[in-house]
């Protein structure tokens, strides 16, 4: 039987469930999760093996109009998963319209790229919604499948896996096959941190911080972390903190017992503030913090 490999590149607009997507397929918490927009600022692979064949997810960041520099990067990510997939997976959810985003839905049906669309959260909605929701995104996308899915209730993966199986080009796999991303650990301890950050702090301040890992050493029985929390304006440096700093104690606390969990040691870790001004702004910065 030929082995099958490929690219699947998962898009869509902010707050559709791409993340919680990707770590429902790869089957691990590869992508943070929460409420707010632009929580995925990276492009993150999620390698999944069975015995004749390699699929390489990718999630990507919501799409949108950039304002500023961070985000006119992570729109980078979203175009290079445009033109390197070997099946677009295309994520909405039943709350969407249609084609809200007719730039880069134009740009995928002129692609060539064969193209999946997963309509989510069908645990939200009712049958006869879910029906002129599936026969409009038909309409949009002939001859593509449109699979209704809940990514967070494992409802409909079997159907949509299935799916992608079916359009995965003939391949040696990319990757070896104990391998489950193309992340390092440090990136990880970074992106649990900025959950924290994006679930314990209101408006812009979220945003508007960076994580950076100075240091991380792991010992036989210890991982022992040093972190800097980059944000934009002095003023949010207090903000970070808290009083006494009871916030920056309260995210390192919580950040620390999930990353237990991640590596299945004891870890401590050490956090830092820091006033690096304006820095979702900066070409050499955004470069030093991965967004190229």
């Amino acid at each position: 039987m030929a082995h099958r490999a490929g690219f699947v590149n998962i898009v869509g607009n902010p707050n559709v469930g791409k993340s919680t997507l990707m770590n429902a397929l790869v089957g691990e918490r590869l992508s943070i999760i929460t409420s707010k927009a632009q929580t995925t600022r990276h492009r993150i692979m999620g390698i999944v093996n069975g015995v004749d064949f390699q699929i390489v997810y990718s999630d990507t960041p919501g799409i949108l109009e950039p304002r500023y520099g961070l985000q006119q990067a992570m729109m980078n990510f979203v175009n290079k998963a445009l033109a390197d997939a070997d099946i677009i997976l295309y994520v909405t959810d039943v709350n969407e319209k249609p084609l809200s985003e007719k730039e880069y839905t134009s740009r995928i049906r002129s692609s060539g790229i064969p193209v999946i669309i997963a309509v989510n959260k069908i645990d939200l909605t009712d049958q006869t919604a879910l029906e002129k929701i599936t026969s409009e995104w038909m309409s949009a996308f002939p001859g593509s499948p449109v699979i209704p899915i809940s990514a967070t209730e494992g409802f409909n993966l079997d159907t949509l896996l299935d799916s992608i199986l079916r359009r995965l080009p003939e391949n040696q796999p990319y990757f070896p096959p104990e391998q489950l991303t193309d992340k390092f650990e440090r990136f990880f301890v970074s992106e649990i941190l900025r959950e924290k950050i994006l679930r314990n702090y209101k408006e812009e301040i979220p945003y508007s911080v960076e994580i950076e890992i100075e240091s991380f050493r792991e010992e036989p029985q210890i991982i022992k972390i040093g972190a800097v929390i980059h944000v934009a304006r002095e003023s949010q440096k207090g903000i970070i903190i808290g009083h006494r700093g009871s916030m920056l104690k309260k995210v390192g606390t919580q950040a620390r017992h999930d990353l237990e969990d991640f590596f299945g040691k004891k870890v401590f870790l050490e956090l830092f503030v820091k006033v690096t001004k304006e820095w979702r702004d900066r070409p050499a910065i955004l470069k030093r913090f991965g967004y190229r």
